[in-house]
């Protein structure tokens, strides 16, 4: 463990426990956390290794002592933090045979400070753009790319870095990573694409990597976008495995797909692996405002590199996680740890999890998990900081009394509902499940209209009419079902910037 985690934090104990404190927490957490009763969680193995590392230290009176000597100096530091609160959707549930479900809506927090820090704009950037330029790109596609591109480097400072990589069946470095300061010979070289070949996404993702990598650094934002309009051919695996050495190294990479005739299960994964975020960009018109409002998000970053590491107990599953706030989309855990993304500095990460309780629970107070969320705040001397939360709740062998889930989960549950009902009735379809499929895209055009949802309701039902005749959705309406009761969420989710 490095001095970055806070061994009495890790312990959950105060800084001044005496020596047999902090045995009988080491005793508490591994019951529950030991790989001999908990071997399957990668999240749990994890965070017993930071537990065991902590006792190590803390039971050491010479070690402790200058653990605690060079806090006193960091703490002089005044360094920023972040937050994490957890909000249960039940504080007591009450034993049954059956396995009950539970969610988790975890928040993280930035500093109060931190809208200072966006005023005097610290926040550095180590961009680059791997840009589609195929055959299917010509005419206003790629003249608005370029537009966007411009824009961006307009909107960068001479301390940030830019580097660009175009791509079809081969890939070229077309401005390698510099500090943006003679911003029209950029811009120059940005003009000069022209659309051209076909579609190969690892060729260009890989040179993106590695102009990434020559200026990778803790106190940046280390980031990749990838634009693209077409399906890749025979390299997604390449692409994913590519995307998981990114994250490990610290890059995120973000992808948009432009128009409708792209494979959005290949980029969701490709960004949720590495805590970037994946967008459906319907027309060129919007190009322009999709990159730039993202590379302003960046721009905006309190802390990056954000991971949650979730260890359940033993006897309890964690099913799975979506993120609400500030993009929404399902995640992926990258051993151990899922990860989030940048934190920025007007708005919390919002995050649902979803986890199984088992059945015939005895009655009591029982622990159901800790979470812990890690990430690098930009601005401090010492960078990482993690914060943990031990979640547990009432099991009762009666009823208990009445009480509503908080209203942010019940909201964000009903429109994460919508969500599903378009990917089941999508899985239905590539079942060859005609039936199954219309009736779940009524419903949910149903449900659409109850909300308001007016447009999107429409768009249900046109589907649903088409699936009864052509037995598929079109590419158009499926990715639009998709990503518009994704963005339902955010209005449930507490995302919103901090003021």
């Amino acid at each position: 463990m490095s001095w970055d985690n806070d061994p009495y934090n890790v312990l959950g104990i105060p800084n001044s426990a005496p020596a047999e404190e902090i045995k009988a927490a080491y005793r508490r957490i591994a019951r529950r956390l030991h790989p001999d009763v908990n071997p399957t969680n990668p999240g749990a193995g994890i965070q017993f290794k930071d537990v065991t590392t902590a006792y190590e230290l803390l039971i050491d009176p010479d070690r402790r002592q200058r653990y605690d000597d060079q806090m006193k100096k960091r703490l002089a530091n005044d360094d920023m933090y972040f937050t994490l609160r957890i909000t249960a959707s039940k504080r007591a549930v009450m034993t049954i045979p059956e396995p009950q479900v539970i969610y988790l809506l975890a928040e993280i927090f930035p500093d109060p400070r931190a809208t200072e820090q966006q005023h005097k704009h610290e926040t550095r950037l180590n961009l680059t753009l791997v840009l589609d330029h195929s055959n299917s790109m010509a005419g206003t596609r790629l003249e608005k790319v370029k537009v966007a591109a411009h824009q961006i480097v307009d909107n960068m400072s001479a301390e940030d870095i830019l580097s660009v990589v175009i791509f079809n069946d081969r890939a070229d470095v077309i401005i390698p990573a510099t500090y943006v300061k003679d911003k029209p010979a950029l811009k120059a070289k940005i003009s000069m694409m022209v659309a051209a070949g076909g579609t190969e996404i690892f060729h260009g993702l890989s040179k993106g990597v590695e102009q990434t990598r020559k200026y990778l650094g803790p106190r940046l934002v280390n980031h990749i976008i990838l634009l693209t309009d077409g399906h890749t051919f025979g390299d997604q695996d390449r692409c994913i495995e590519l995307a998981e050495q990114a994250t490990k190294e610290g890059i995120s990479v973000s992808a948009m797909g432009l128009g409708h005739d792209w494979n959005d299960k290949f980029l969701d994964s490709l960004a949720s692996k590495t805590g970037g975020n994946s967008s459906f960009i319907n027309s060129p018109g919007a190009v322009v405002r999709f990159m730039n409002d993202h590379v302003r998000n960046l721009s905006n970053a309190f802390a990056e590199r954000m991971r949650l590491c979730v260890a359940p107990d033993p006897d309890i599953q964690f099913e799975q996680v979506f993120k609400l706030a500030p993009h929404p989309q399902p995640l992926e855990t990258e051993e151990g740890y899922i990860p989030l993304g940048g934190l920025q500095g007007t708005r919390p990460i919002s995050v649902l999890l979803q986890f199984q309780m088992p059945g015939a629970m005895p009655p009591g107070y029982r622990f159901v998990a800790r979470l812990m969320a890690v990430g690098d705040i930009l601005q401090n001397k010492y960078q990482n900081l993690q914060t943990i939360s031990d979640i547990s709740l009432e099991v009762t062998d009666g009823p208990t009394a009445h009480e509503d889930p908080p209203s942010v989960i019940l909201e964000a549950l009903s429109k994460l509902t919508l969500y599903r009902l378009q990917e089941r009735a999508n899985d239905a379809v590539e079942a060859g499940d005609v039936q199954e499929a219309t009736r779940r895209l009524e419903n949910l055009a149903t449900r659409l209209l109850a909300m308001g949802e007016e447009d999107l309701a429409g768009q249900a039902l046109s589907e649903a009419r088409r699936v009864a005749h052509t037995r598929d959705l079109s590419d158009k309406g499926r990715k639009t079902l998709k990503y518009q009761t994704r963005h339902l969420l955010l209005s449930s989710s507490t995302g919103d910037s901090i003021e």
